[in-house]
């Protein structure tokens, strides 16, 4: 039995369900699960814990599945659980690092309020083979600010749909994803400074 049939087997065994939303719910993990796997590796960089956070996710997503809009996106859905249970296990390791918005920064108010254009901006550095520097460079991130990055540059989101993933306002994300980028950057060119030396001038 593959871990997708296996962790349905377990959900399904927690509490009695109709059969229609067995089904439903099935269906959904079986098409979003590579996916959801996928953001979650890149969000934690260890294979183990992107397991045991997709895992935690669909529990969750199940046992809160009344509350789901068959209008909206699944995935939409399921990337705002998963932000909230990575950001939960990063505070219960201790790994977690905040940083308000109002604390003082480089880069200016006017800096952060970008058109809605440069949300690709970094799209071809993101479409890179997500490598060991990659990655590296990823982790290095506030968790947030990571999230935010991943969803649009990677996942390709739009900021309306970011902010309701993550429970913010729009201009919040701009600034987790114009930050973001910035922090991705820097921890690139320390990593790989001839490779990434091009987008050293953007900083």
């Amino acid at each position: 039995m593959d871990k997708r049939k296996s962790m349905i087997s377990a959900l399904f065994k927690t509490r009695a369900a109709e059969r229609t939303s067995k089904d439903l719910f099935e269906g959904l993990l079986d098409k979003s699960y590579k996916q959801a796997f996928n953001l979650a590796l890149r969000l934690t960089a260890n294979h183990a814990e992107a397991e045991d956070l997709v895992q935690e996710t669909y529990v969750r997503a199940y046992r809160f599945f009344h509350r789901y809009d068959q209008s909206l996106p699944f995935t939409n859905w399921l990337y705002r659980i998963m932000s909230n249970a990575h950001i939960d296990s990063m505070r219960r390791k201790g790994r977690l690092k905040t940083m308000s918005l109002e604390q003082p920064s480089s880069i200016s108010t006017a800096a952060i309020e970008l058109a809605d254009g440069a949300a690709t901006a970094d799209r071809p550095m993101m479409d890179e083979m997500m490598g060991e520097h990659m990655q590296g460079a990823l982790m290095t991130m506030t968790p947030e600010f990571r999230t935010a990055v991943l969803l649009a540059d990677v996942e390709g989101m739009a900021y309306e749909e970011i902010a309701e993933v993550m429970k913010t306002s729009v201009g919040t994300v701009r600034s987790r994803i114009h930050r973001g980028r910035k922090q991705l950057r820097v921890s690139l060119i320390k990593r790989c400074p001839e490779l990434y030396r091009s987008v050293q001038s953007e900083l």
